[in-house]
């Protein structure tokens, strides 16, 4: 069955739906970082929601939504972390129960966060792919809810409200750049901006070592690959069938950086910004880097993912920057 995608109108209804449970987070511009990279930079702050990430949006705007029979059931979700927390937050919110499925070793930052939302974290497989495919299974087989990461309309036209505000708070931003894992935050940002202006420049960003999203935009095809990045952020195999629609309509560029690129400017951001930034939420910094001549002297704002990022890997983010 093909879903229907989000138009600009679901987006609007969403800001409505989740404006009572989330704040608007802070474009704030950083002049020594302008001068860094040439261009003149605002940073949408997404690493400031309560989950620490963009997608809670997403989940509001589903959650709340469900049907009485849906609410007993329960909801599942498979993630890496950040979906899994906005899914766990929501359900929260609105008294649903909520199962993750997460892979083996994930982010000890994000699976603390999840139980202690009220959320069943059940450690399976040994990635992201692995966990989605069990966790839908177990879904179907409990009559639960299972909500994927970026097959979802309501998540989309949730995330998409970044975007909104973005244009809200600085109507002369010229291009937007945006991290892609799945791809619902690069979909979120094209179906926002080109309502609003279609001259805005979307760019998404992903890693070279997980680039299943970028394959399937180029080749105009579902694509399967490797998935090896350390930013958990960016780490899936597949691509998914409803964001990479609306990218192929509407995306106007797609770039790939190296992890070590990632690296470099997760420790950027963290520096000029003074906030703790995850690589994946970094990863449109490394895109202005990598695109160099073509983004100097404009406005472009980033769309920083998320901040969660636990002890262990700051720390060797830091001794890689020492080591660097």
């Amino acid at each position: 069955m093909t879903l229907e995608a989000p138009r600009f109108r679901d987006v609007l209804d969403a800001r409505q739906v989740i404006a009572p449970y989330l704040s608007e987070t802070p474009l704030r511009r950083y002049p020594a970082l302008d001068r860094a990279v040439g261009a003149e930079l605002s940073i949408k702050h997404e690493n400031h929601q309560p989950t620490g990430a963009f997608k809670v949006r997403g989940g509001i705007n589903l959650v709340a939504r469900l049907d009485p029979g849906q609410r007993a059931a329960g909801v599942y979700a498979a993630s890496t972390g950040n979906h899994g927390q906005s899914v766990a937050y929501a359900a929260q919110l609105f008294g649903v129960a909520a199962t993750i499925f997460v892979p083996d070793g994930a982010n000890p930052v994000k699976v603390a966060s999840m139980r202690a939302m009220g959320a069943t974290v059940i450690e399976h497989g040994v990635d992201f792919d692995e966990a989605r495919e069990q966790c839908a299974e177990v879904a179907a087989a409990n009559g639960g809810r299972y909500v994927h990461s970026g097959d979802e309309p309501r998540l989309i036209a949730g995330v998409a409200t970044a975007t909104l505000e973005v244009l809200q708070s600085n109507p002369a931003i010229e291009a937007i750049v945006v991290p892609v894992g799945g791809g619902s935050g690069a979909a979120g940002a094209c179906l926002a901006a080109k309502a609003i202006d279609p001259r805005v420049t979307v760019i998404g960003v992903q890693a070279e070592a997980a680039p299943a999203a970028y394959r399937a935009w180029r080749e105009h095809r579902p694509a399967a690959d490797q998935m090896r990045t350390f930013a958990e952020g960016l780490q899936t195999r597949v691509s998914f069938e409803l964001p990479q629609r609306l990218m192929a309509e509407h995306l106007d560029d797609f770039v790939l950086v190296s992890d070590d690129e990632l690296r470099a400017a997760t420790l950027e951001l963290i520096e000029f910004t003074r906030n703790l930034v995850e690589p994946a939420g970094a990863a449109p910094l490394a895109a202005v880097h990598k695109l160099g001549a073509r983004l100097t002297g404009r406005r472009v704002a980033l769309i920083c993912s998320g901040g969660n990022i636990s002890p262990a890997q700051l720390r060797e983010l830091l001794d890689w920057g020492v080591s660097g």
